[in-house]
């Protein structure tokens, strides 16, 4: 459940923030009338977020398992590039996220209407359609039948939108370039369990080889019916039998990503961020 909260909370705040930066720049230029084409764009998003996620569950079920574990494998490989993009595109972009939607909004005021729906149908659902491969594949690595990931998602998503209405209307203030980076390196790790499983549905499928040959079997020493077990495989997404392809996979994942994403930046404003990207937009 810890890794959908996680990642649920980065998306939703991610997209709450966009469109408290909107909606406070139309408001602080005195364009309100422009809302009534933001929150078409925002609801379109949403629900072309909840339909893939629909449509990826419904076709999923009738599939033969062989064809499941080949979707899901690659489903899973595709949220872990996702999820790489994400933490370095925040990681760039959290000092200037603000001034940049700006200029893109009053470029759409320029152009009509249409222009700023789509503006924020674009902002949003990139978001939305990202969390809906994250929850899919938070679905298949969770065990049969659990509602774990749902709630997780739910909880992260509720948390991100108080959040995000906390600092729009300026009642919090903290760190998001931090916020970011904490969230980035939790990621990481949670990233790699994913590529694990990705790999290894791949294996199951018979797309990959190796679905016997084994790093370690834990199943007496950390089963992942304990709760310890439970713990590491909802955090890490940890699995009592790991291959060998699994592991490497796993290790060269973080060995690779954590020192990039955790390089120093060049910036003169490294610590500028403590104003938040929703706050800035009122100034």
């Amino acid at each position: 459940m810890f890794s959908s909260v996680l990642i649920g909370l980065r998306e939703g705040l991610e997209a709450a923030l966009v469109v408290s930066i909107l909606v406070a720049f139309l408001v602080k230029t005195d364009r309100r009338h422009a809302l009534r084409w933001v929150w078409p764009g925002v609801g379109a998003a949403v629900l072309l977020s909840v339909a893939v996620g629909a449509i990826l569950t419904y076709t999923t079920a009738q599939l033969s398992f062989q064809q499941q574990e080949l979707l899901g494998g690659g489903l899973s490989i595709l949220a872990v590039a996702f999820v790489t993009a994400m933490i370095f595109w925040m990681r760039k972009a959290s000092r200037s996220i603000a001034a940049e939607l700006r200029g893109k909004m009053d470029q759409a005021l320029n152009v009509g209407p249409l222009a700023v729906l789509l503006l924020s149908f674009l902002a949003v659902g990139r978001e939305g359609l990202e969390t809906a491969v994250f929850f899919y594949s938070a679905v298949q690595t969770a065990q049969d039948g659990t509602t774990d990931p749902l709630i997780g998602f739910g909880i992260g998503l509720s948390v991100a939108v108080v959040l995000a209405y906390l600092l729009y209307r300026g009642a919090v203030r903290f760190d998001l370039g931090k916020f970011f980076k904490v969230t980035g390196v939790l990621l990481v790790f949670v990233a790699a369990g994913v590529l694990g499983y990705g790999l290894h549905d791949l294996q199951e499928a018979a797309f990959l080889p190796g679905v016997t040959t084994l790093a370690f079997d834990a199943s007496a020493a950390l089963p992942e019916t304990s709760w310890h077990g439970a713990l590491l495989k909802g955090i890490f997404n940890y699995s009592q039998q790991t291959t060998v392809l699994q592991a490497i996979a796993w290790v060269a994942y973080v060995v690779i990503v954590l020192p990039l994403f955790l390089r120093p930046t060049v910036s003169r404003t490294e610590g500028s961020s403590s104003a938040t990207a929703a706050a800035s937009a009122k100034e």
